[in-house]
């Protein structure tokens, strides 16, 4: 009887043991984290980013963002985000620009893993697209040029998601907008011939350019003008940079009897009269344009040092 009962409880014991050890097997598998997704399959998995996705798969950026030997930070627009541009523009860039497409979604990405913490100040940094994107902070917000980042730190196995409600659209740079205007021929050409074209089309740096029209240019004597263009250029430079600024100065910067420190190295005179903005002795006809490395503010003369 006694062995009996010893059996019996032997049985038991033994029955409960596999149990805890099947039991404790289970929490082990329950416990285990799937692994982190790429930025891709990260962006499939959520329900804000289908246009996204659907962009990147028309632009054939999904292999390079997929790419798990590099690591990227993107800022990633929502659907609601995308539902902000024109639609007409957004079905555009998916049908038929899609060299801008790229363009536009390659702004919103930085090469390497950024994260919030990384981000202790206003920073002007380069994206994979060529040109740079500002952050800023605003208290407890972070701002991408204008938009604003709503969730940060979504970590992918190649690189980091922050959100954003606003899609970047990569402006011109201060040439390529003077080109893109038909005021300005003769300034590019004047920009050109002095080599100041490719320091005016850095986007590493910024710019305040007070830029006279082509009526302002042909207002000079044109013999003086062809021969600044075509012999003169040490003074060409000198006039061209006596009208430029380092750093942005939007117009709401500008006071009535301040100077400021041109690049060639003189200063210039603001006046404000009659609610108008004088640079010495030219009117600014239109203030303010901006460009993806300065702004721009269009004068009716050319100004001398």
């Amino acid at each position: 009887m006694k062995n009996k009962t010893i059996k019996i409880l032997s049985s038991i014991l033994i029955f409960a043991l596999t149990i805890s050890v099947l039991a404790f097997s289970g929490c082990i598998e329950e416990e285990v984290e799937e692994e982190p997704k790429n930025i891709v399959e990260t962006a499939i998995a959520s329900d804000d980013f289908n246009t996204l996705v659907e962009a990147l798969t028309t632009a054939d950026l999904v292999t390079t963002l997929k790419d798990e030997t590099e690591e990227f930070t993107v800022f990633a627009p929502t659907d609601a985000a995308f539902d902000k541009l024109d639609e007409s523009f957004l079905t555009d860039l998916l049908e038929n620009e899609i060299d801008q497409l790229i363009d536009i979604l390659t702004y919103h990405v930085l090469s390497g893993r950024v994260m919030a913490e990384d981000i202790t100040g206003d920073i002007r940094v380069e994206t994979i697209q060529g040109k740079y994107i500002d952050i800023t902070i605003d208290g407890s917000t972070v701002y991408i040029n204008d938009a604003m980042v709503t969730t940060t730190d979504i970590e992918c196995s190649n690189g980091v998601i922050h959100v954003i409600d606003t899609v970047l659209v990569p402006k011109d740079n201060i040439v390529e907008t003077a080109i893109a205007n038909d005021n300005f021929d003769t300034l590019v050409s004047a920009v050109v011939a002095a080599g100041l074209d490719t320091t005016l089309s850095d986007e590493s740096t910024q710019f305040t350019v007070f830029a006279p029209t082509d009526a302002a240019f042909a207002e000079l004597d044109s013999e003086y003008l062809n021969n600044l263009v075509q012999n003169d250029t040490a003074n060409l430079t000198k006039i061209l940079t006596y009208h430029v600024l380092s750093g942005e100065v939007l117009s709401t910067d500008l006071s009535d009897g301040m100077t400021a420190e041109t690049v060639q190295g003189s200063e210039i005179t603001v006046t404000i009269e009659d609610g108008n903005v004088y640079v010495d002795e030219a009117m600014v006809t239109v203030a303010d344009v901006e460009c993806s490395n300065g702004i721009i503010h269009i004068i009716n003369k050319v100004i001398t040092p």
